[in-house]
């Protein structure tokens, strides 16, 4: 999937309840509840296959393989997400200011962006691994 191919996204919704039963406590407490997960723990770090990283409550396709990098943060970094597949906001918990990363077809927290990347964005996306899926190329 190239970045342009999923401009329109049609929004779902669920009931709370719904989300959990579809997702695992630790989904459900990155993804709904904007917790955050142990830094390294995430074997997303370690995958390095052409594919398409998902969001792992909707299955939005969210960060294509190559714009992948090694951030040194211990999550999961991209350069620049798919057009349209990832909204922003504001965060302004833990006393900072920081840019919030979350799935424009669920709304789930993905994780935060920083404009410490490199070329060509400048940006990185630090993702939580548990919010995201990897599927492989065929």
């Amino acid at each position: 999937m190239k970045p342009t191919d999923k401009l329109d996204i049609e929004k779902i919704a669920k009931a709370d309840s719904e989300w959990q039963e579809t997702l695992s406590p630790k989904q459900y407490e990155v993804l709904r509840c904007h917790g955050t997960e142990m830094r390294g723990s995430s074997p997303l770090n370690k995958e390095h296959r052409a594919g398409t990283f998902v969001c792992a409550g909707c299955g939005q396709a969210l960060f294509a393989s190559e714009t992948k990098f090694d951030s040194g943060t211990g999550w999961p970094s991209f350069h620049s997400a798919m057009d349209g597949a990832v909204e922003t906001t504001v965060d302004r918990s833990h006393s900072m200011t920081r840019t919030e990363a979350h799935c424009k077809r669920c709304g789930g927290h993905l994780g935060h962006v920083f404009d410490d990347g490199p070329a060509p964005t400048g940006q990185r996306y630090c993702m939580n691994g548990v919010a995201m899926k990897f599927e492989e190329n065929k």
